[in-house]
């Protein structure tokens, strides 16, 4: 039984995750054992590009915080985890500025081994301080801007489409990241941010990462544009794993790749 999926388990699987590191590294998704909780969650990410997959925490009630803002740790340990082995099988993790403002993340690969994806900031109006720390990690890191911004030495800067104050498609986005050869993009955050490539119907797969708990009010994950019957409601094909410490994935696809 994979650790991932046994309650009474707290080690991560490293040597299975070095074999699917080693078949994302050939691009050869296929022949893994389908008992195993690892290569369930993680295979169906593998060999496929482009590939836009968000991934999103939040509590039972599908709140990400309380209404002061405070969410460490709506979950534990293994959902952490999860995220870093997501980042290790893209190209780029993407974030919007309000999440680099709030949270300062590094966005890099640490709990698991695995390569650095590019650090990628969505900052149209150049918000996002220069001493924020992602930008000081090695590796490559983009902003996404409007302007001329100065950026610290080793910054790319790509120009996005439009006017100051205009909305920027999702679509717009993706096809200027794959222009700079990007072409596997993890949408870790924040909340607005992925909710927008979510309704502009650009993801893949959506992984949420439910923990155990009821906060009962604050700030809600997914925000949608309003529909006034269930036919318009999304409807991605959807399995769950269980996580060690009682978080739970649930794996979205929305682009009949769930084969």
């Amino acid at each position: 039984m994979d650790s991932l999926a046994a309650a009474d388990e707290t080690e991560f699987p490293l040597a299975r995750w070095a074999a699917l590191l080693e078949r994302h590294r050939l691009c050869a998704p296929r022949g893994f054992d389908p008992a195993c909780t690892l290569s369930q969650i993680f295979e169906p990410l593998l060999g496929t590009a482009p590939l836009v997959i968000g991934q999103l925490g939040q509590s039972l009630d599908g709140r990400i915080a309380t209404r002061t803002g405070h969410s460490h740790y709506i979950n534990g340990a293994a959902a952490l985890t999860h995220l870093h082995c997501l980042r290790a099988l893209v190209d780029g993790v993407l974030v919007g500025a309000g999440t680099v403002i709030a949270d300062d993340p590094l966005l890099t690969v640490r709990h698991v081994p695995g390569g650095q994806p590019a650090r990628i900031v969505l900052d149209p109006n150049g918000r996002v301080p220069n001493s924020a720390r992602l930008w000081h990690t090695p590796g490559r890191r983009i902003a996404l801007q409007r302007g001329s911004i100065p950026r610290p030495e080793g910054v790319e800067s790509l120009a996005l489409p439009g006017a100051p104050g205009e909305p920027i498609a999702p679509g717009d986005i993706l096809a200027l990241l794959r222009k700079a050869g990007i072409t596997r993009v993890l949408v870790e955050g924040g909340a607005t941010t992925l909710s927008h490539f979510l309704a502009a119907g650009v993801l893949d797969r959506l992984h949420l990462l439910i923990g155990p708990l009821i906060i009962g009010s604050g700030l809600t994950g997914l925000t949608l544009p309003p529909i006034d019957h269930l036919d318009g409601a999304i409807r991605p094909v959807t399995r769950s794993y269980p996580l060690c410490g009682g978080d739970i994935v649930i794996d979205c696809a929305f682009s009949g790749r769930d084969e």
